[in-house]
């Protein structure tokens, strides 16, 4: 099979496509045909070598967490799951971007995504998942979501809003529309924060959840008045120190499932910043690691 790969550390030049053996499914997995797979900050910065303390890399490695594709082998005691069927979902840290890939945990692709959208949604679905879990029953209650426009943002936003909560999601302004799109009230970030929440929520905010690793931690948390409050899904570096719990993926298969009946009833598409072929992949990874973008990079293969 085709699949991108890099044999050492580096800029996103390393990546090269070439041909690799398939790999097959093991016990509780699927293999699938691929569709797409997404491109994640997690996929450049191991590649980069500035996460290789956590995530040891065996060259040369497959890039990739999530895609979406048919599945084309079920593993074994694997079941609700049938060759033909179109998921998405997520392997391991790496091997999604090639033509196979096995996945963990997967869901359904609803009948209103394209594979493309569906690529998308993995990654972002089960990390904003996990940080809305950590916060606890949202039914109710408020919370503002940082970084609110991106891939794990925006499924944060209508993952919360569809358990019940009234979310205040900061972007960019010129993003604004689309997170009233998604259900929430929309507001600038950066400086001055506190006070524009509080003309959004004069009664304070009851969770927040950090999606954007910008530096604004300590804010958030004055902002929460606790730092139980706060759950940071992308700057785990700085989390310790002030108190805050971090959360990351979790290969949840019912988080996934969440995400997908969502999609389902019209309240969330992946959206997608761009689509690159698998031979520019070095491209697309160049613009994740650029940042800003509104959804998500994927690479169609």
């Amino acid at each position: 099979m085709r699949a991108a790969r890099y044999h050492d550390y580096g800029p996103a030049e390393v990546l090269v496509v070439e041909d690799v053996p398939e790999p097959h499914a093991g016990p509780g997995e699927v293999r699938i045909r691929v569709a797409a797979a997404s491109v994640n900050p997690v996929d450049w910065k191991v590649r980069s070598g500035a996460a290789r303390a956590m995530f040891e890399v065996g060259f040369p490695a497959i890039p990739g967490r999530d895609a979406a594709g048919v599945v084309d082998e079920v593993g074994e005691g694997v079941t609700g799951v049938t060759v033909g069927d179109r998921v998405f979902g997520l392997g391991g840290v790496f091997g999604a971007s090639a033509q196979y890939a096995t996945l963990s945990a997967w869901a359904p692709v609803p009948d209103q995504w394209t594979l493309a959208q569906a690529a998308g949604a993995g990654l972002a679905v089960d990390t904003a998942g996990s940080g809305l879990d950590a916060l606890g029953d949202l039914a109710g209650r408020t919370l503002l979501v940082e970084g609110a426009a991106g891939g794990v943002g925006s499924a944060a936003v209508a993952l919360a809003v569809a358990r019940g909560a009234t979310v205040i999601g900061t972007a960019s302004a010129g993003k604004h529309d689309y997170l009233r799109e998604l259900g929430a009230l929309p507001t600038t970030y950066g400086e001055g924060l506190a006070d524009r929440v509080r003309e959004l929520a004069p009664g304070g905010v009851d969770a927040v959840l950090d999606t954007a690793a910008s530096g604004s931690l300590p804010d958030l948390v004055a902002i929460a008045g606790d730092a139980d409050r706060v759950v940071t899904v992308a700057d785990a570096a700085r989390a310790g120190d002030l108190g805050v719990r971090a959360r990351s993926s979790e290969n949840n298969s019912a988080l996934l499932a969440e995400g997908a009946a969502l999609g389902a009833r019209g309240g969330y598409t992946p959206h997608l910043a761009a689509t690159y072929a698998l031979d520019d992949i070095a491209d697309a990874h160049r613009d994740s690691e650029g940042g800003h973008t509104q959804g998500k990079i994927v690479v169609l293969v």
